[in-house]
């Protein structure tokens, strides 16, 4: 983590616009703010840091002003608007990199990675099986797992997970720390919650400041009836991250545990949080927050209506987003890549 912030402080201290008599930024500047847009996102992801997101969404704008030709600039702003959930407008940034020479590699993984979220996994999966095949690394055969994983085919997706990993070449231990904690999500979807508890333990064993991860841990010892333990994991989280979703399940397990007074306090800060960030960023947070209303918050009608908001909002999204069949005839035919039920 360390590491992490001195390259981002290194790439902010960097920063500049454009010299006098430039008119647009130089493509090492391009480079090194594209880069910073990408740290910020993992170390948000990292850290459930929504500041950092938002950040990285503020420097992408600026790059694309400032470097409207050079497809860095677009596929960075793509990715930005996917995290928050922006899928029709992250696919126009990234037909517009394809315009500007981007690499079709790349742009299919961020295009799968898009289908995948809105759940067009036919498409996501013809994409990332053609990825694998072309180049079964780990970061292919990691996507391929998660993809697998989140339709529920558990048996290909441990399979792939095992060959990810033993692929792996790097030294970072981000990537495998996310690994990690797909697993655990896949198995916690499955109500397998001592899998889903070692996978999450993994993940926070290789980066110790993994708030997702160690979110989940407090979540599946709840579920275990571990409720002090969830309560020392979840009290850290609320109180570093922007993320209300760690002061909702820490109000939740002290409400449990027979705390009313302190989960109050963390239930208004979550209520007030929720409120803000849907305003902000409604595509992102009003399902978390219409589930936040209908358990934690204790507001049913309020869940109700975000749940209906969110309803009108899918149905605008899906009108939004391309229907198109994507060729097949390329599929791969390896074992851990095929799946013949589809």
């Amino acid at each position: 983590m360390a590491n992490l912030q001195a390259q981002i402080d290194s790439l902010v201290a960097g920063l500049h616009g454009p010299r006098s008599g430039q008119t647009t930024a130089a493509p090492a500047e391009v480079a090194g703010q594209a880069l910073l847009v990408d740290l910020l996102i993992l170390r948000g992801q990292v850290l459930g840091r929504i500041a950092d997101y938002e950040r990285a969404a503020e420097l992408a704008e600026q790059l694309v002003r400032a470097a409207p030709d050079d497809d860095a600039s677009w596929l960075v702003r793509a990715r930005t608007q996917a995290t928050f959930h922006r899928f029709a407008e992250a696919l126009a940034d990234l037909d517009a990199a394809r315009r500007r020479g981007s690499d079709q590699a790349t742009l299919d993984a961020e295009r799968a990675a898009i289908l995948q979220a809105v759940a067009y996994y036919a498409e996501a999966l013809v994409l990332r099986r053609t990825a694998a095949k072309r180049r079964p690394d780990f970061t292919t055969l990691s996507a391929l797992a998660v993809l697998q994983a989140e339709r529920g085919k558990v048996a290909q997706a441990e399979h792939l997970f095992i060959e990810a990993r033993r692929r792996h070449r790097g030294v970072s231990p981000f990537p495998v720390a996310e690994l990690d904690f797909r697993r655990g999500l896949m198995w916690l979807g499955e109500r397998n919650l001592h899998a889903a508890r070692a996978w999450f333990d993994a993940a926070v064993s290789r980066v110790p400041a993994y708030a997702p991860a160690m979110g989940h841990l407090a979540e599946v010892d709840a579920a275990l009836g571990a409720r002090d333990a969830a309560i020392d994991r979840l009290r850290p989280l609320a109180l570093s991250s922007d993320d209300p979703e760690y002061a909702a399940g820490l109000a939740g397990v002290l409400s449990d545990a027979g705390h009313p007074h302190e989960a109050e306090q963390w239930r208004i800060s979550a209520a007030a949080r929720y409120d803000e960030l849907v305003l902000r960023h409604p595509e992102a947070f009003v399902d978390h927050a219409a589930d936040f209303w209908l358990t934690v918050g204790g507001d049913r009608p309020k869940g109700l209506q975000l749940v209906s908001r969110n309803h009108a909002h899918r149905a605008t999204r899906a009108l939004a987003l391309p229907h198109r069949v994507i060729p097949t005839d390329s599929w791969p035919t390896d074992s851990w890549l095929a799946d013949p039920d589809t």
